[in-house]
């Protein structure tokens, strides 16, 4: 079982921290495939392509046809942009479980998708935050987790760790070095014990779906601060297309249209399925749902034997 950690050329936010990452110990080339170079260190494997972070499907697999060796896991290195241009370290899981066949993909994955969350998520976002403090990247730069959203398709539970917001922060090396530690740090590699392993944690801990909220989920973001708390996946307001159903609202028992039932679906069951043993719950921002979004929310949720946590029950 190997991790993958994903760069591309094209990309400053993204080749920064991998050359960051190569330059400490341990590492030497390994197999390419389909002429995108490798590198090995322990168990870990870093690829190096030319193309779009988002647009490059299915690498764990490729990486497993080529070598033998199968993927645990997938980390993306990447740029985060903002239209607030504000600067950012950010950790997000991956996919577009709202979309339908036809739907068009601007940032790549498929129609009424998502990846399995990585469980590290949680435990690398505050190890991130640790850093970006002892580096003094803070408060400059803000560290921040991001809601489910973009490319590319992969099997493999899958994270994405990024820099913004514009290309003066994308070229930072101060904060190319900071990633490239989480790394290091996180999987282990410079001897220590890996961060946010949850073949080590899994005796039925509970794990947080995000439900609603922004794409910087900050009622969800400020339980995951806490030591100790999982997280899956981090479904915002604009991932749950609910059709208003007009003067009908009022009643019980109502029909919502939209595809907001299939991403609550698809996110709850790669949830599961990223963190076997453990349970996941429901955590709602309330305050971003209009009274009947609510309802129905709650409602769908009690149909699909999906528990609704509160911010106590995951600390």
């Amino acid at each position: 079982m190997v991790t993958l950690i994903v760069a591309t050329t094209i990309d400053p936010a993204s080749i920064g921290p991998a050359s960051a990452l190569l330059a400490m110990p341990g590492w030497h080339p390994g197999p390419p495939i389909q002429d995108v170079p490798s590198f090995v260190n322990r168990d870990v494997r870093l690829l190096k392509h030319d193309s779009s972070i988002v647009r490059e499907d299915h690498l764990d697999m490729r990486w497993e046809d080529t070598t033998g060796e199968t993927v645990d896991e997938v980390i993306f290195l990447s740029k985060h942009t903002a239209a607030s241009n504000r600067p950012a370290l950010t950790v997000h899981p991956i996919g577009v479980p709202h979309l339908t066949e036809g739907d068009q993909l601007p940032v790549g994955g498929k129609p009424a998708w998502a990846a399995p969350p990585n469980p590290r998520i949680g435990p690398w976002f505050r190890l991130l935050k640790s850093i970006a403090d002892s580096q003094n990247l803070t408060p400059e730069f803000e560290v921040t987790l991001e809601a489910t959203h973009h490319g590319p398709v992969t099997n493999a539970p899958t994270m994405f760790v990024e820099i913004g917001s514009t290309e003066e922060y994308w070229k930072r090396q101060d904060a190319a070095q900071a990633i490239a530690l989480l790394v290091w740090e996180g999987l282990g590699l410079g001897g220590g014990d890996a961060v946010g392993d949850w073949s080590r944690n899994c005796c039925q801990q509970k794990i947080l779906l995000g439900i609603g909220g922004g794409h910087y989920v900050p009622r969800h973001m400020d339980i995951v601060r806490k030591d100790g708390v999982w997280v899956g996946h981090l479904i915002a307001g604009y991932s749950l297309p609910m059709e208003d159903p007009g003067p009908s609202k009022s009643q019980s028992n109502l029909e919502v249209g939209g595809t907001w039932k299939q991403a609550i679906r698809v996110a709850f069951d790669t949830t599961r399925a990223a963190f076997p043993q453990g349970e996941v719950l429901a955590h709602l921002d309330n305050k971003s749902f209009k009274g009947w979004q609510r309802n129905a929310i709650v409602g769908f949720l009690a149909e699909q034997n999906i528990k609704v946590g509160k911010p106590s029950d995951f600390c």
